[in-house]
């Protein structure tokens, strides 16, 4: 009886066991089903894509963070995308006259907010649409942009999407081949919402591309992500550049070294019949333009006399406009479009009648603050200019701390604008230093250059080096007190020469500055000078090749002497 018993109870105990496992099985199946699902099974809601604004804007493929106001089906765009996107031509705005300068290497576009009329460089040109000023933001009609910029936009009416891009852009598309269409989702998963099923054969714009899913966006602008797998890869959509090619300048001396002398004018008229041959000489900048008052008034000292005898020698004129070096009055046409622009009609009138090549901007003793502004004064005057043929260089200095002489100017926005930039260098001991030295020793020149160069990035076919003619004589007095006072007067050439036959001195070189150099003691003060002769010449002229620049200037023709004219000409053509 009692093994029965038992028996029983364990099968009893067996079943419920077995009960146990194929309950487990089953909840295993079930889980299994049920991860299956999850992982396998795409979500099937549908959402209504939603924007911030009502007429988004997409930049080549990347929604922005500003919207567009449409008129009449007419896209208008907001200054502050443009700001971002038109980095190397940024768009002037003067919120105080509602004045919009917009400029390319060749035009120059001003209007006003809510105003059709327009000047196209000088003359009137009629807008279709207005600019206007929605919520203190400024929105540019399409059609203006398009004309002056390498972009093209686009709008859907359907969805009310913006879409802009580059001009010359190239952008992948692919076809959705699967027979059911794909849907377009969120993010990149299966289980994401999606906004629409893409049919099958329709067109799409491919702007990323995952391990199993693409980003796209249709064409008329709905962005998300489909399968890899519902896809096979089309054409690309080519947006041409609708700008017309620079065609460059009238006065063109590309494939020849840049050789400019400056003519410094002063009260007096130079002297033609003194004039030296000048060999090599291409190029001459007379002093004649000067900024006169805070008007934007500028007074001319250019004579019929002087243009006929640089033509007569095969001389191109790039005459200087200077800002007298005051600051107060330059801050207050750099900072104002129509003192600015009053600045340029006047230098475009002076161009016309003197029968001028060229424009050399010299602007120094500027305050740190007008950097911007002469930035786009460049920009402004510059394509107007280029429209008459006229070659624009502008002067800088060596890069230093200083803020008035030299931090005021961006060399790498200026390098991107002008025609030319004349690096000045010189005075790395000016007149009132309180250490004797060279006027422009080699080590310093050469530095000079590398670093406009290397970290503004200026072309090195732009740049042109300008060296000194003239050299200080040092006076080293000694006090009673033993310190020693330093003082200095400028001298050419000639006078140099005079001084070393006078005392019989024997020039020596002095390895650190790369120059030949003297010292004589005058009425018990001692004398020293760094020599600007043929070797100091030879040796800057050199640097020209070393680093392929455009070629060299020379500051100025009254402290030259006649026969470092060949010096500069055969080394500059010796390659």
């Amino acid at each position: 009886m009692e093994p029965r018993q038992f028996n029983y109870v364990n099968k009893r105990r067996g079943f419920r066991f077995n009960s146990v496992i194929w309950l487990v099985f089953f909840i295993a199946i079930v889980a299994t089903c049920w991860i299956g699902y999850v992982k396998l099974v795409p979500s099937f809601e549908q959402n209504n894509i939603s924007y911030e604004f009502e007429h988004p804007i997409y930049y080549d493929g990347n929604l922005q963070a500003s919207g567009a106001v449409i008129v009449d089906e007419h896209v208008k765009l907001p200054l502050p995308l443009l700001e971002t996107i038109l980095i190397d031509s940024p768009i002037y705005y003067e919120e105080e006259s509602n004045t919009l300068v917009l400029t390319t290497v060749d035009k120059v576009l001003r209007f006003e907010t809510e105003s059709l009329n327009a000047l196209l460089n000088e003359k009137s040109y009629e807008l279709t649409l207005t600019a206007e000023v929605v919520d203190d933001t400024v929105y540019i009609p399409s059609e203006i942009i398009e004309q002056l910029y390498d972009l093209h936009i686009e709008f859907s009416k359907s969805t009310g999407i913006v879409m802009v891009y580059k001009g010359n852009a190239s952008v992948d598309t692919v076809t959705v081949s699967n027979e059911k269409g794909s849907h377009l989702r969120e993010s990149a998963t299966i289980k994401s919402p999606y906004y629409k099923v893409i049919e099958s054969g329709q067109q799409v714009m491919v702007w990323e591309k995952l391990e199993d899913w693409i980003r796209v966006q249709t064409l008329d602008g709905v962005e998300g992500y489909i399968k890899t797998a519902h896809v096979t890869q089309n054409s690309p959509i080519v947006y041409q550049s609708n700008i017309d090619e620079y065609k460059g300048l009238d006065h063109d001396l590309s494939g020849q070294k840049i050789n400019l002398t400056w003519e410094a004018i002063y009260n007096r008229q130079p002297k033609y019949a003194d004039m030296p041959a000048m060999e090599g000489l291409n190029v001459v900048s007379p002093t004649w333009f000067e900024l006169v008052d805070d008007t934007g008034k500028i007074q001319g000292k250019a004579t019929h006399e002087y243009i006929e005898w640089a033509h007569s020698r095969g001389y191109q004129i790039w005459a200087l406009f200077s800002n007298g070096f005051e600051p107060d009055q330059t801050s207050e046409v750099l900072a104002s479009a129509e003192k600015r622009f009053f600045m340029i009609q006047q230098l475009l009138a002076f161009a016309e009648l003197y029968q001028l090549e060229g424009i050399n901007i010299d602007f120094e003793n500027v305050y740190t603050k007008d950097k911007e502004n002469l930035v786009q004064f460049v920009k402004e005057l510059t394509p107007i200019m280029h429209e008459q043929g006229l070659v624009v260089s502008i002067d800088v200095t060596p890069k230093s701390s200083s803020e008035m002489w030299s931090v005021f100017l961006d060399r790498a926005a200026l390098g991107k604008i002008v025609d030319y930039m004349i690096v000045m260098a010189y005075d790395e001991h000016w007149a009132a230093s309180p250490k004797s030295g060279s006027v422009a020793s080699l080590p310093w020149v050469e530095n000079s250059i590398t670093r406009i160069l290397e970290e503004d990035g200026v072309p090195p076919e732009k740049l042109i080096l300008a060296m000194p003619l003239y050299t200080r004589i040092w006076s080293e007095a000694t006090q009673e007190d033993g310190s020693v006072k330093v003082s200095s007067k400028a001298v050419g050439m000639i006078r140099t020469d005079e001084i070393i036959a006078e005392n019989k001195l024997e020039p020596k070189l002095d390895e650190a500055s790369g120059q030949h150099y003297v010292e004589y003691v005058e009425e018990g003060i001692k004398q020293r000078i760094w020599l600007e002769d043929e070797l100091s010449i030879a040796s800057r002229v050199n640097l020209v090749h070393k680093y392929n620049l455009a070629g060299v200037a020379t500051w100025a023709r009254s402290f030259q002497k006649p026969t470092i004219w060949p010096v500069i000409q055969e080394t500059l053509i010796t390659k």
